[in-house]
């Protein structure tokens, strides 16, 4: 099995490298329609997530940027030539966890199999051992104090699954902005999604339905804050169904729902190339590598009991 990523040390002083990522995953695998489409209907299911993934590594290779894929278990059991592909473009293959069932609605034994079972499909289908993992709906929060604890007892370096804004459906309002180390005994290091600062409050920044829906000077005026005023590495992400407009409607789920998921998705695409042109990007293990070697600087996390108070 090849070994991970390592980027060679830069020289000299060059604008910020910022975290590109993927997390790959079906249109009906979300969390906006889990309570209307059953795990037990997915095989039923024509899926679509191979095609649109070919079609962001043809545009990151238009634009000669590498990202990180954070990929569904499930997914990559099913689609092994995706994954090969992906890490043929020099990509970083990384884990999702198996289904997307989000962190805190498991106990750390079925935390632990999850991230188990879905490294060991991604490290069969690639070759490539995988050492970074993305929480499902960032849902590690303040609930599962255990999580960083089991991915760095099962050799994770690094985790980016903690999105430090209040949100409906997930967040960490409390914990550090930027990379941090959430256990004192090791050296995993957490990157958490980005956010700015508006008026004296956490924005989310980091991609996703945001980006879909605001402007993209928001994004872009919230990318250059990190990178020049904090001097610090944006990470953003997207899905694979995000570019793919003629995706099925689920006529059934809630508006709400129905109004997250398919907003801005034919003005994805053309976004997408604007950020990538306007900013420098990279693989999150490389992200991950550079502020490990400032491990002396990186917050620790406080103790759950004072970060919840």
């Amino acid at each position: 099995m090849n070994a991970p990523f390592v980027p060679a040390p830069e020289t000299g002083r060059a604008a910020i490298v910022n975290g590109l990522s993927v997390d790959v995953e079906d249109w009906f695998q979300v969390g906006a329609f889990e309570n209307v489409i059953a795990r037990g209907e997915w095989d039923s299911i024509r899926t679509r997530v191979e095609d649109n993934v070919y079609r962001i590594i043809d545009l990151f290779a238009e634009a000669d940027v590498r990202a990180t894929f954070f990929t569904l278990g499930w997914v990559a059991k099913r689609h092994p030539a995706m994954i090969r592909r992906i890490g043929d473009a020099g990509h970083e293959i990384a884990s999702h966890g198996y289904d997307h069932a989000r962190v805190f609605t498991m106990d750390r034994k079925t935390f632990a199999d999850d991230i188990r079972k879905a490294r060991a499909i991604l490290e069969d289908c690639s070759g490539v051992v995988v050492t970074g993992y993305r929480a499902p709906s960032f849902s590690i929060d303040q609930r599962t104090p255990w999580a960083f604890a089991e991915l760095a007892e099962q050799g994770f370096t690094y985790s980016s699954s903690v999105a430090p804004v209040a949100h409906d459906h997930y967040g960490w309002p409390e914990a550090p902005r930027f990379a941090f180390r959430p256990l004192p005994w090791a050296s995993l290091v957490e990157l958490p999604v980005t956010t700015a600062m508006l008026g004296g409050r956490r924005v989310a920044a980091g991609g996703g339905g945001f980006f879909r829906v605001l402007p993209y000077g928001f994004s872009r005026w919230a990318i250059r804050q990190v990178n020049r005023r904090d001097g610090r590495p944006a990470v953003f992400y997207f899905h694979p169904w995000e570019i793919d407009p003629d995706q099925p409607r689920v006529g059934h789920a809630p508006m709400r729902s129905r109004l997250r998921h398919y907003t801005g998705l034919a003005r994805m695409a053309g976004k997408l190339g604007d950020l990538i042109h306007d900013f420098r990007w990279g693989r999150m293990d490389m992200i991950a590598h550079r502020e490990a070697a400032r491990a002396g600087e990186l917050p620790m996390l406080p103790p759950v009991d004072e970060v919840a108070a």
